[in-house]
């Protein structure tokens, strides 16, 4: 005689739908963003960039060898690469071999090494050797787009040209409700009215901040975020 085989009932037959991020309304985003910033500045009050340099030069080199690889790894290579290149004019005369086996580390290196034999060729033939201080030259030196050359004139010189942007502040940028673009450049562009000029620079240290360190990209801790009782995307 067969016995009758019960069927177990699946408690999760099919998974569970994620809410979608609440909206932000139009006439709040402003006070909304303003109290993002605050509660990140009082979180991170030393929110800085990660890269170790010293000079324009060396910052503009960091940020090129940042591309596609963590700031730590950077940080790990830039020493000796400052000790043997120390100029745009050494850089600019570098054997590409010797300065690939340097940067090999942080990925790309036979781009990178073109950009960085370029940039130190354009600042001798343009900038007697120094790194200029205006977005519209220094967007026209080899490896440097619109957000190095944020990342340069905000920490090296002090000047709110714009907003950088690189995944942390899009994912972050997004998560908020800040912004639906996915271009960098259009991010950037809804961010700008939404702070003071002033604290661009530090807007974009916070963001990166929180974002390797809480909101990040395969899991946020919800439940340790100090935006969690504001955000749309919160799962807390």
């Amino acid at each position: 005689m067969k016995r009758k085989v019960s069927k177990v009932t699946k408690l999760r037959a099919t998974p569970l739908r994620k809410a979608r991020p609440r909206r932000i309304a139009k006439d709040t985003i402003g006070p909304y963003a303003l109290e993002v910033f605050s509660r990140l500045k009082r979180e991170y009050p030393d929110a800085r960039t990660e890269l170790d340099y010293e000079t324009p030069l060396q910052l503009a080199i960091a940020t090129i060898l940042s591309a596609q690889c963590t700031d730590k790894r950077v940080n790990m290579v830039t020493p000796l690469l400052f000790q043997t290149f120390p100029t745009a004019a050494s850089l600019a005369d570098a054997p590409p071999e010797k300065l690939e086996e340097i940067i090999k580390s942080t990925g790309f290196f036979r781009n990178k090494t073109k950009s960085l034999i370029g940039l130190g060729k354009a600042l001798v033939e343009r900038h007697n050797g120094e790194i200029p201080d205006s977005m519209e030259e220094l967007v026209k030196l080899p490896g440097i787009g619109r957000k190095t050359a944020n990342v340069i004139l905000g920490n090296a010189f002090k000047k709110n040209e714009g907003i950088v942007v690189d995944t942390h502040v899009a994912r972050l940028s997004h998560r908020l409700g800040l912004t639906k673009e996915m271009d960098p450049v259009k991010i950037e562009q809804d961010l700008m009215p939404l702070f003071p000029r002033k604290d661009w620079a530090l807007l974009s240290h916070l963001l990166i901040f929180h974002g390797r360190r809480v909101c990040e990209a395969r899991r946020p801790k919800c439940e340790i975020c100090v935006l969690n009782d504001i955000c749309p995307s919160s799962t807390v």
